[in-house]
């Protein structure tokens, strides 16, 4: 048995993840295991047809580099082709929506996938257990069913998702989807119904006994192929034979006397780095957690890291992202003495709306001093379930910008932006806090809160985890209804536009595990359904 700690979104996922270390295998066993698990237990947030990133830092193999899986545009799509159709953009800048939704639901919004090559190559590349070892708890959970979560519903039941497809027509665009979410009454099944998907459960028979080829080359792969060519679908079989993985380095930054590893561009990583950047220059712990004067500075930062991912941050295969001037520290200076005079960041949208979040994330540890963060997701998911396999393919396609010309325009093989980042704090050479969120645009601010929670306030992770948040991707500051009115009554008589949600806990789903003096505390995010184990 090897000794370790997992935390993620589902209770049954991180189970999974724990019986892989109980098996003798390290962090990476576990955060496979723990992966496809999810794909099974939160079929709308993850897929071995979705789309993610992965950090490793395995320093017994003297590995610490990242694996890319973002979805990249088909080599059938093209800049022009949704130009004159654009109704939208969301207002925290996650995606765009374009009329009859074709970049959002259904055929043409599904990106070459590549969440199952991913986990596959993390496997085999740095794992201790069989391929087909890992997948078996997930098989039998999709044989046995799983029971609905109360977060799966919420999310399941939204009655408005502020101009996208809300999720009941995406669990209901196929004709699989409405016989396995959706009840007699086409409305989602509610919490604590049991689920049974044999058709995923076969699926994932198939890639253990065949291998991954049967799903990129063979007769899986062959099935998405045919089904989107006979819907106007844009991905072939082309593309999912040509899609591989790509390895790249940290991008690193620093805080406060601490060192930050995070996802290079098209990632998240860059705007959490940015706005730790500027936040540096201020006494965050002298202006009090989450008074009005904290917020009015930590939200203007947040503003500023968001425009530049905005108009800067893209598939660096197809842009030059300026990522040294983005991090520089000079730069960082240069927007904290706007703050101090100030002056108020704007960001420009076309036209406006609010975004979604439909993603997952796994921090794993094990005794050896691995680490593993990953974050994968759906994005928003198409609504596609080929008949017979039992699952739901991304709709990555609305995460790219439809007007020709700018830095995440479309283009072939292009990767999708990504507001994802998963990512270590280092104290001195070792890990001190392995973190990572689903939550869309809010992703990157999420992480931000707890690392400054942790850092400039000495929280215990669990309660920097759990401290109310706030958000500002857009020109207005959202904050969760546990920020009191008195709060924001003061921002507000200074002319901030504030939006004060209805939830309790939100702006993304924060996971982290907590390193020091040789022990680990872990910190599930209370608005989700998870847990952390330790074995």
């Amino acid at each position: 048995m090897t000794r370790g700690m997992i935390v993620a979104p589902q209770p049954e996922a991180v189970e999974a993840g724990a019986r892989a270390l109980m098996a003798g295998g390290n962090a990476v066993d576990a955060a496979i295991a723990c992966a496809l698990m999810q794909t099974v237990v939160d079929p709308c947030m993850a897929g071995i047809a979705g789309v993610g990133c992965m950090q490793l830092y395995l320093p017994s193999d003297g590995i610490h580099s990242f694996i890319d899986f973002y979805g990249r545009a088909p080599d059938a799509a093209r800049p022009d082709m949704w130009e004159d159709r654009i109704d939208f953009e969301t207002a925290g800048g996650f995606g765009f929506i374009v009329r009859d939704s074709l970049n959002d639901l259904g055929y043409q919004a599904v990106t070459k996938p590549g969440s199952l090559m991913a986990f596959h190559d993390a496997s085999t590349r740095h794992g201790r257990l069989a391929w087909s070892e890992l997948l078996e708890p997930a098989i039998a959970r999709a044989e046995a069913g799983f029971t609905v979560r109360p977060h799966v519903y919420e999310w399941w039941s939204l009655a408005s998702d502020h101009g996208r497809v809300v999720p009941a027509q995406r669990l209901g665009f196929s004709e699989t989807g409405r016989r396995l979410y959706l009840d007699d009454n086409g409305q989602p099944h509610r919490p604590g119904t049991l689920i049974q998907n044999p058709d995923m459960a076969r699926t994932l028979k198939r890639i253990a006994n065949d291998g991954i080829e049967v799903f990129y080359e063979g007769e899986i792969g062959q099935a998405i192929a045919a089904e989107m060519e006979a819907n106007g679908g844009l991905l072939s079989l082309g593309d999912l034979t040509t899609y591989r993985t790509e390895t790249a380095e940290p991008l690193w930054g620093e805080y406060r006397g601490h060192r930050i590893s995070t996802n290079p561009p098209p990632g998240g990583g860059v705007t959490v780095l940015e706005a730790l950047h500027i936040l540096e220059n201020f006494d965050l712990a002298a202006l009090g957690h989450n008074t009005p004067g904290y917020i009015r500075v930590v939200s203007d930062a947040m503003k500023r890291a968001s425009a530049d991912r905005l108009n800067h941050v893209a598939d660096p295969a197809f842009v030059e992202v300026p990522i040294d001037r983005l991090l520089g520290k000079d730069y960082a200076r240069d927007h904290a003495t706007a703050i101090k005079h100030g002056e108020r960041a704007q960001i420009a949208r076309y036209k406006g709306g609010r975004e979604s979040a439909n993603t997952t994330h796994i921090s794993a540890v094990d005794g050896d001093g691995n680490a593993v963060s990953m974050t994968h997701t759906l994005g928003m998911p198409s609504g596609v379930i080929p008949e017979g396999l039992g699952i739901l393919l991304n709709g990555s396609m609305n995460l790219f910008d439809p007007r020709p010309g700018h830095a995440a325009s479309i283009a072939p093989g292009k990767a999708r932006p990504s507001s994802i980042a998963p990512s270590i704090v280092f104290k001195g050479d070792d890990p001190f806090l392995v973190i990572g969120a689903p939550g869309g645009a809010y992703i990157t601010m999420g992480i931000l809160q707890v690392i400054l929670n942790v850092i400039d306030f000495a929280m215990p992770v669990t309660d920097a985890v759990a401290a109310a948040r706030f958000s500002a991707t857009g020109n207005a500051i959202e904050v969760s209804n546990r920020i009191p009115r008195l709060i924001t009554d003061e921002l507000e008589a200074e002319g901030y536009e504030v939006e004060r949600q209805y939830f309790s806990y939100g702006f993304s789903g924060v996971h982290a595990i907590l390193i020091e003096d040789g022990q680990w505390t872990g910190a599930a995010d209370p608005g989700r359904d998870g847990m952390a184990l330790e074995v």
